[in-house]
């Protein structure tokens, strides 16, 4: 099973939808495997997006992904990367295809409510930045279902 990174981030906090956000990974059968609600650094931060370090929007997401708490989680299915991707919409959430996360909670191309890895490689490092291996939890769905 491919594993990535989701962010909630700031703004989809503070609008109280992370719990919709969530249900909405959960309703395309992807599996939480990790989750929990921190508050970086602006250096965190910037070690994060390190790549984008040289790009004019880099200080302006920089102090948005500071302002307030976020809450990473790791979802994992088949194809993890790309349907996580997919489903969250393209980045400018004003132009985000209809009933993308983006599309429903973002506001524009910076608050556009999600982050997600873009690669299984990028996602390996996001996931080690914010987790530790024994917090990233293995379970069976069907063990606990009544039957």
């Amino acid at each position: 099973m491919e594993k990535t990174l989701v962010i909630i981030k700031p703004d989809s906090v503070c609008k109280k939808v992370t719990g919709d956000i969530i249900k909405a990974f959960d309703g395309q059968g992807l599996k939480l495997s990790a989750m929990k609600m921190v508050r970086p650094s602006k250096q965190d931060i910037e070690r994060f997006y390190s790549v984008h370090k040289e790009q004019p929007f880099f200080k302006p997401l920089v102090d948005f992904m500071a302002c307030g708490p976020i809450v990473v989680c790791v979802w994992q299915s088949e194809n993890a990367v790309l349907r996580v991707r997919e489903f969250i919409g393209s980045t400018d959430s004003k132009t985000a295809k209809a009933g993308t996360l983006r599309n429903l909670f973002g506001t524009n191309n910076r608050k556009n409510a999600v982050h997600a890895s873009d690669s299984v490689e990028n996602a390996e490092k996001e996931i080690a930045f914010f987790f530790k291996p024994e917090e990233i939890l293995e379970y069976d769905y069907n063990a606990w279902t009544d039957k």
